[in-house]
């Protein structure tokens, strides 16, 4: 889970979950931080998944919205867990 500063404030992030995607890579081209990419591993379904770079997510759910597939992506912010 990233995490920021000293603080120990956790930033939000999106969880791909890998064998729900099909890496048409709508939520890679929607992110308008640009923090999502391809993976270089393919899945049980055998689609290159999306994944998270780590950091640099605000948490905008852009990512959310586009993905056609239910439950592929979720985003993640603190109080919100």
């Amino acid at each position: 889970m990233p995490v920021s500063g000293s603080d120990e404030k956790v930033l939000p992030y999106p969880m791909i979950l890998e064998e729900e995607c099909k890496g048409c890579g709508r939520c890679i081209q929607a992110c308008p931080k640009k923090v999502l990419r391809s993976s270089r591993r393919v899945n049980r379904r055998g689609y290159i998944y999306a994944e998270y770079a780590n950091s640099g997510c605000t948490g905008c759910a852009i990512c959310f919205y586009n993905c056609p597939e239910p439950y592929a992506i979720e985003i993640h912010k603190k109080g919100k867990e």
